[in-house]
């Protein structure tokens, strides 16, 4: 049976028998951190309140699935040909279908994740803000943060973030970015995205579409650079998955 399959059965039956034994938790109440502009562009898209609840997030591109722990960040992708991911210390790539995966397993394993889980990722922690120039397109001004991170947090702490939302509503609009995977060093080569749709998933607002787009001299999108990107079958849930669930198949 998919895994995905076995996903969403996990979560409605453990669902039901938490609404029909409801038990009293601890809450840890989390003191944030992150700009008044950034809490409400949270506010937009579900509340930061209801990101921290959930425990598993998975959503589909194509016939792959990404599936993932938000506490502890494993990560397994799954699809008919390949399986791999991050099960809390290695970085996996099923090895009885390690020729079907063509890209960079250290690299690809979360690419994704955060382009999804967008702008919830940017209240993680070890987090710096600061205010950045306006992101102009078609004459409308979008403001934004540029986001960095503290030195040796996540896999690429020399990455930098842009995130632009609209003035009025508050809705995420652009997110650029840098990699740096590679060159292991800070540079300023950012790529940019456009969220063109969203959808309501359990009470979070999350990508359904989003494009590449091109960037003129000033740094500015001009036109899409390739056919949009959609997710698809997503699931967040306050069901916690078993370990086994992200660990490497034992061919």
């Amino acid at each position: 049976m998919n895994k995905i399959i076995i996903l969403i059965l996990i979560a409605t039956i453990v669902s039901c028998k938490n609404d029909a034994k409801p038990a009293t938790q601890k809450v840890e109440i989390k003191k944030e951190n992150f700009p008044d502009e950034l809490a409400k562009v949270f506010e937009k898209h579900g509340g930061i309140a209801t990101w921290r609840k959930a425990k598993t997030l998975s959503f589909n591109i194509g016939e792959e699935a990404h599936t993932s722990d938000l506490q502890t960040r494993k990560i397994v992708i799954n699809s008919s040909k390949y399986s791999l991911g991050f099960d809390g210390k290695e970085i996996w790539l099923d090895q009885e279908n390690a020729a079907a995966f063509k890209g960079n397993k250290d690299f690809y394993y979360n690419l994704y994740f955060y382009f999804y889980a967008m702008p919830f990722v940017l209240a993680d922690d070890g987090i710096i803000y600061e205010k950045t120039a306006d992101l102009i397109f078609e004459n409308t001004q979008y403001p934004g943060y540029k986001i960095s991170f503290k030195a040796n947090i996540g896999t690429s702490s020399d990455d930098t973030y842009k995130v632009y939302y609209n003035p009025k509503t508050y809705q995420m609009e652009w997110l650029a970015y840098t990699v740096t995977f590679k060159a292991k060093e800070p540079n300023n080569d950012y790529h940019i995205i456009k969220y063109n749709k969203w959808e309501n998933v359990n009470g979070l607002i999350l990508p359904y579409e989003i494009t590449w787009y091109k960037m003129n001299e000033k740094a500015m999108p001009t036109e899409p650079a390739r056919p949009s990107t959609v997710f698809t079958l997503p699931l967040v849930s306050e069901v916690k998955l078993g370990t086994s669930f992200f660990e490497k198949p034992k061919n």
